[in-house]
């Protein structure tokens, strides 16, 4: 086994874990498979996010999400309860002041199960019937969430953050990629459009011979719809940990 741990998240979200990987005595090798950026325009955001009081409830998709918007507000208020899909968003409303109990956090019980279906459980959408709901996102996801709360009769809004995109194959993330599959690794697969991308690059190496590479390669993964999407696409070792960082490096830890 090798000791390289590739963790495929956005950078500035990927260097944490990168430091506690290497204090477990692994080598961390960042590779972010999805590009964030800020919308080119920010107009409807901050205006949204100046009227937070506005709603009963305010929902992050992501821990991209939190940090956008909590670039635009200077304190939230404790009367304004927060949802979040998984424990990465949970500890990036912390970062930014805002934890329990001071402040009312909704969140899925289950941690294996980190998505909109399991927040959904946790909420009490009979309390929320006509009241507003916001859904903070990036330009593209899931509708589920906003969907199955209007469903219940609530009011919801959505706003867009930040932008997401899969980077292009350079020749020097190619270069990356086929050092990479030449030994297994672990991978640290954080998001299912982050593992469609990998395979996608994957597949513009050599087609055929570098996937077959990439589904011999080990995956740890935090959410049951991440495993589902590794299945989906030929990959058979996939560890499932339950959602936050310290479940995935237990995880590494007992692969040592």
């Amino acid at each position: 086994m090798s000791d390289t741990v590739v963790i495929t998240r956005p950078r500035q979200q990927a260097e944490p874990l990168a430091r506690a990987v290497a204090a477990l005595g692994r080598t961390p090798l960042i590779l972010p498979l999805l590009d964030i950026s800020p919308l080119p325009d920010e107009t409807r955001l901050r205006a949204v996010l100046a009227h937070v009081r506005d709603y009963a409830l305010v929902a992050f998709v992501s821990p991209n999400a939190v940090d956008a918007a909590f670039a635009h507000i200077d304190a939230w208020p404790p009367e304004v309860a927060l949802a979040v899909v998984g424990e990465g968003s949970r500890a990036a409303l912390a970062r930014h002041g805002v934890d329990e109990p001071r402040y009312r956090i909704h969140a899925p019980q289950d941690a294996s199960r980190s998505d909109s279906e399991h927040l959904l459980q946790a909420l009490d959408t009979a309390a929320l019937q006509g009241r507003k709901v916001l859904v903070v996102r990036g330009e593209t996801g899931r509708e589920l969430l906003p969907d199955a709360l209007r469903a219940a009769g609530i009011d919801v809004e959505t706003v867009a953050a930040y932008r997401r995109a899969v980077p292009g194959l350079t020749p020097d993330l190619a270069a990356s990629l086929r050092t990479l599959l030449a030994r297994p690794n672990d991978w640290i697969i954080t998001s299912s459009e982050a593992l469609r991308g990998l395979a996608g690059l994957v597949e513009q190496l050599d087609g055929a011979t570098s996937v077959a590479k990439l589904q011999q390669q080990r995956l740890i993964v935090p959410h049951a719809r991440i495993a589902e999407t590794a299945g989906a696409l030929g990959f058979t070792l996939v560890t499932l940990t339950g959602s936050g960082d310290e479940r995935l490096l237990a995880a590494l830890q007992s692969r040592a």
